[in-house]
């Protein structure tokens, strides 16, 4: 059995760029923050869901899974089923996908997926050599044991190491991620300026966005504990130019690199959810569905250029669809990095790459930059990376109903080597 299934609604929070310390919210207050507003309007009591799935990377100790904690404070009953998943950069469109599956097979009717990430709330973490002096340190059983290991600490010791650095560092290569967008920049002759030319661009399509309300109902104000209301994505740079951005030095291969500051994703906390529904449970409600969810894909690949892994799942997409490149009216790429989409959209036109490697006939064709990320993306709002593709989705969703398109695709790169993509049809 097989059944529609609809993407009813949605909601997340302004993404807020991490300024060196803990922001307002954790992972669950995000959750929460644009949860109830969405649980709000939607004509639905909050105990009818059958299942919460959140997307969460970084997981803080007070919130284990946070996808529970959150139901809980949204008063979606004591009796809700809440589970937390994690696949990187992929995890809040994971929900999403778990959803679909369940509520396309029949399992479940209505189910609240998410993803919540704060960035700014990354633990620091002690070096290795500490962590095992302070082992035996505890296992000192005499006053003269733990003096003598008293003299063997160092000052290095009170160092701690960043734990974002090292998550943003793939373990089987030992790249970096910015350091994998390199990589497809040389593969595919990406240049610093078209780099820059593309952040800039996102740039200013996320402030016309904010300006002419393009944004509305899908961003919620979130209210800290300070009083203070943050309405909108602060990240964004509506001034940038070319000029600035070519000031920028290169980050992670100096100096040469073509990754900067200005055109790579912002560090940033944010949270997103949506609302799936059955057919049935779209007519038990009297709901109105954004969108239908046509199709998804994962797909895996060297991780050392994880960043084409829109390309490959994407394409799967299409082919199993029987779709061409016109039948697509609007694109999201997650924005990692400027280099890596626009790899991405090389690789599509590359009739080699496309043969050898997507088993097409030739080449895709060129992606028209108009259909795609049309307000902006994580370059200038910021990719907090378990709910980054959630967001995607969403928006994609919101844009094709306000553009009157047919069919989009979400796609994103994954930290690890993977991709994940979803095909969203209109409902008249």
């Amino acid at each position: 059995m097989s059944r529609p299934v609809y993407l009813v609604d949605g909601a997340r929070t302004p993404f807020l760029k991490a300024r060196g310390k803990p922001g307002p919210f954790t992972p669950v207050d995000l959750a929460v923050q644009c949860g109830r507003p969405l649980l709000s309007r939607l004509p639905v009591p909050r105990d009818a869901f059958d299942l919460v799935i959140l997307g969460c990377v970084n997981v803080i100790a007070d919130e284990m899974n946070p996808a529970r904690v959150a139901a809980l404070r949204l008063g979606m009953g004591e009796a809700m089923v809440a589970f937390t998943m994690q696949i990187n950069c992929g995890s809040g469109m994971q929900s999403i996908d778990t959803a679909y599956r369940y509520i396309r097979d029949g399992s479940h009717d209505l189910i609240l997926a998410g993803g919540a990430e704060a960035l700014s709330h990354t633990p620091l973490v002690l070096r290795q050599e500490a962590v095992e002096w302070y082992a035996e340190l505890a296992q000192a059983k005499t006053t003269m044991e733990t003096a003598k290991k008293m003299t063997e600490i160092r000052p290095d010791f009170f160092k701690p190491i960043i734990g974002l650095e090292r998550g943003l560092t793939d373990p089987v290569t030992d790249l970096s991620m910015g350091q994998t967008a390199e990589v497809l920049a040389h593969r595919f002759g990406i240049t610093r300026a078209a780099a820059d030319l593309y952040a800039r661009d996102s740039h200013h399509r996320l402030a016309r966005a904010q300006r002419d309300g393009s944004l509305q109902g899908e961003v919620q104000p979130a209210f800290d504990r300070a009083g203070t209301v943050h309405r909108a994505d602060d990240g964004v740079r509506p001034e940038t130019d070319m000029d600035t951005l070519a000031d920028l030095k290169p980050v992670f291969e100096k100096p040469y690199g073509q990754v900067t500051p200005g055109n790579a994703s912002q560090v940033t906390d944010g949270a997103s959810w949506v609302a799936l529904a059955s057919e049935a449970a779209v007519e038990a409600h009297g709901l109105e569905p954004l969108a239908r969810i046509l199709d998804s894909e994962w797909s895996a690949l060297d991780p050392a250029v994880m960043g084409l892994g829109p390309v490959l799942c994407a394409t799967e997409i299409v082919k199993r669809q029987e779709l061409g490149r016109a039948d697509l009216d609007l694109w999201e790429i997650n924005e990692a990095f400027a280099a890596q989409v626009l790899a991405c959209l090389a690789a599509w036109e590359d009739p080699d790459f496309c043969r050898e490697v997507l088993a097409l006939d030739g080449a895709f064709g060129r992606i028209d930059h108009e259909r795609l990320n049309i307000d902006g993306g994580a370059i200038s709002l910021g990719h907090p990376v378990g709910t980054s593709g959630n967001r995607i989705v969403l928006h994609l969703a919101k844009a094709m109903r306000r553009k009157g398109a047919k069919r989009g695709i979400a796609t994103e790169c994954i930290g690890g080597g993977q991709g994940g993509a979803m095909l969203l049809e209109e409902v008249s």
